[in-house]
């Protein structure tokens, strides 16, 4: 297999993927997996203060801004006027993981479970048009599918399906916190 394991949470605006992709990145980190995220927004979006340093180096005109502390750092890239990176380029700047669990996207070609709640800004389904669907994940009853269909709550059972479906092996075994790395 080339590059990383990847698979998707697809659904309306409001259908339970944020809930959803937070829970799945708790169980897999649980399990010992190292798992990154891919979240796409439909609209502008800013991880950045006003009046920040880091704001105003990017109000100045600056392409990238680098922001590292010793707990973390963030690359923000403005595209200025560019089109947006496709869906590869943004997967090809990840850090070697186990797991990379993609939000949104619902158009990629990428095995993705939809998610669907009662109160989701809209409730026709996404799976019969989508064959990248292989799963379901609802807070109410599906039964006009063929495609295995879980309680959206259901995170432990819907990771044991992602792992399954993915080929996920065990987890590499990785340092605890405060342990001595040899």
């Amino acid at each position: 297999m080339t590059g990383p394991r990847i698979f998707g949470i697809a659904g309306w605006k409001n259908s339970g993927k944020t809930g959803l992709a937070v829970r799945l990145v708790e169980e897999f980190t649980r399990r010992g997996y190292c798992i990154s995220t891919i979240k796409h927004a439909h609209h502008d979006f800013d991880i950045d203060k006003v009046g920040a340093d880091s704001y105003r180096h990017r109000q100045a005109g600056a392409h990238e801004v680098t922001i590292v502390s010793g707990t973390r750092y963030a690359i923000m890239h403005e595209l200025r006027g560019a089109p947006e990176p496709s869906f590869e380029e943004i997967l090809a700047r990840l850090a070697p993981c186990d797991l990379v669990l993609i939000e949104g996207y619902k158009r990629e070609p990428i095995p993705k479970i939809e998610a669907r709640r009662q109160e989701a800004a809209r409730r026709d389904p996404l799976a019969p048009a989508d064959p990248h669907i292989c799963a379901i994940a609802a807070d109410h009853p599906i039964t006009d599918t063929d495609l295995p269909v879980f309680n959206l709550d259901d995170t432990t059972e819907i990771a044991d399906f992602i792992a399954a479906r993915i080929g996920l092996g065990e987890a590499s075994p990785s340092p605890q916190r405060g342990e001595d790395v040899p």
